[in-house]
């Protein structure tokens, strides 16, 4: 099991192309912790702004009556990938991962994957 801090790095130093990572608590938008990030790129404004994201996604398929939980959620800009997972387990329920990659250096298939494996290791 991994603290956050350590989740952080390993999710910043195993994923290639990533520029920022957060744990977010998605019920007061609020980081629990953040790495990388830069002016252009604050991880505690992106954190508020994508708990909007999953709130309303959650919203809209309970509306559809869609069953099921958000593995994760893709957002593509010109040159970045924008990844957000919501958290399953050992006390991970209102939490996400939010990870910030530059497309040019990342390899998707890969960031998601290794995410997938940060995510069973972090204790919370």
């Amino acid at each position: 099991m991994a603290s956050i801090e350590t989740s952080l790095k390993e999710t910043m130093t195993s994923i290639e192309g990533a520029l920022g990572v957060a744990l977010v608590d998605y019920t007061s938008g609020m980081a629990l912790g953040t790495l990388g990030g830069s002016k252009d790129l604050d991880l505690n404004v992106a954190a508020a702004g994508n708990t909007d994201v999953i709130r309303a996604k959650a919203r809209t398929m309970d509306h559809l009556g869609l069953k099921g939980d958000i593995v994760d959620m893709l957002i593509t800009l010109g040159n970045q990938y924008h990844l957000i997972r919501p958290l399953k387990g050992r006390g991970g329920n209102g939490l996400f991962l939010y990870l910030v990659l530059d497309r040019a250096k990342s390899n998707l298939a890969m960031a998601r994957h290794q995410l997938k494996c940060v995510e069973a290791e972090l204790e919370v």
